[in-house]
């Protein structure tokens, strides 16, 4: 690549020294420090909350200690790209390396921003692959390079991304807060603990049997059928579609129609929260004998968006699991049978459903748009440290990026 004037391409072990020689922590003061882990630091860059002592965790074996002003790099699966910056005194795992900028030459917010940009990370993990394990070792590590402009354009430019860090940051508490709301509205209105005003008529106890059915709607498959192939993500997270294929491509002839209205069951998976309420972009979509379809038998005892709010709760799952048979937790297979022999409490109250389903409806869409606004903003962002960590987009630093 073309360095704009000023910048340099350095090697990781031109830009930082990486600490050596192992601690005990079962030794003052290390045993009563924070312990930094590669499960403490997020995917993509962060400190994750939660941290414990050497004591707590009750470990053992050698560690790295590090100081305030340490770069926390994890050399387990950098495709990860775990790699945070400390305020704090503490030690951390073997597995992970204290990286400590050179003054004179590297700022250590603008590296924490460049091990998480993607020249970096293509690096380690091509020097990953080809060393045949998981893991980048310190020599490979050291050979990295990166385009590094001078001391006050770094600073300017880790000023401008950490802007873009903290707003992120606030839309990850903000959907942390509505994530937390949503779930006490779960608890309180699908056990009825939380009433409906004006609701009319006491919850009941109604066998599933009762106001759901086993669906088979078997398709005419022909070698050139089109097939909208459907299936389910795990922990509740809904339906979504595979590639088009037709019939000659695909290895089953056994396929069923859904429609919108229906609950959809992963057989092989809904012990793992493979369920969800079929949903009008999906009608008409297709699945194989591996997924159970449940109808509404009951439209007038029973709302199916608001069964499909109840899948979500703990209760629900823990059913799709007893329900199930096997000798694994991996190869449990689901029993829609004696699954609707079990009992769920529902409201009498038709319109009580209705109102509970629409409030956790929207209490969903609201998460979902800041999702998508979280989504957005750090794909600008990522747009933005690309063009700013090659030079593409010079900046011009502040007198106070100059000191």
């Amino acid at each position: 690549m073309k360095l704009p004037n000023g910048w340099k391409i350095l090697r990781i072990d031109d830009l930082v020294t990486i600490r050596e020689g192992q601690v005990s922590p079962l030794k003052a003061p290390y045993r009563t420090q924070l312990h930094i882990g590669a499960d403490n630091i997020a995917s993509g860059g962060g400190l994750l909350s939660g941290l414990q002592t050497c004591e707590e965790l009750g470990l053992i074996s050698g560690k790295y200690r590090f100081t305030p002003g340490a770069i926390i790099y994890s050399k387990i699966r950098p495709n990860l790209n775990k790699v945070c910056l400390i305020d704090f005194e503490g030690v951390c795992s073997a597995d992970a390396y204290p990286l400590y900028a050179k003054d004179e030459v590297a700022d250590s917010l603008f590296l924490v921003h460049s091990l998480r940009g993607p020249r970096f990370l293509q690096q380690a993990i091509a020097v990953s692959v080809r060393s045949g394990m998981p893991k980048i070792n310190r020599e490979d590590l050291s050979c990295i390079d990166l385009p590094i402009p001078p001391l006050p354009e770094q600073r300017k430019i880790a000023d401008i991304l950490s802007t873009w860090d903290e707003a992120l940051e606030t839309l990850d508490a903000l959907i942390a807060a509505k994530t937390r709301q949503k779930q006490a509205l779960m608890q309180q209105l699908l056990t009825g603990k939380t009433r409906m005003k004006g609701a009319k008529g006491k919850w009941k106890k109604v066998r599933m049997g009762e106001v759901l059915e086993r669906v088979f709607r078997p398709i005419e498959w022909h070698a050139d059928l089109p097939l909208n192939l459907v299936s389910l993500r795990r922990r509740c997270g809904g339906l979504f579609r595979r590639p088009d294929v037709k019939g000659s491509e695909y290895k089953t002839q056994d396929l069923h129609e859904i429609r919108a209205g229906d609950f959809l069951i992963s057989k092989r998976q809904v012990v793992h929260g493979a369920w969800g309420y079929v949903t009008p972009e999906f009608e008409g979509g297709h699945v194989s004998k591996e997924y159970a379809i449940l109808d509404n038998r009951a439209p007038d005892k029973l709302h199916m968006p608001f069964f499909a709010w109840l899948a979500q709760t703990r209760r629900l799952i823990r059913l799709a699991r007893v329900s199930s048979t096997g000798v694994h937790i991996e190869k449990l297979i689901f029993d829609p049978v004696v699954f609707l022999r079990e009992s769920i409490r529902i409201p009498t109250d038709l319109a009580e459903q209705q109102r509970i389903a629409a409030i956790l409806d929207t209490a969903d869409q609201e998460l979902t748009l800041l999702r998508t606004q979280r989504q957005t903003l750090d794909q600008q962002k990522r747009g933005l440290m690309q063009r700013l960590l090659t030079g593409r987009i010079r900046v011009t630093p502040t007198p106070e990026s100059n000191v």
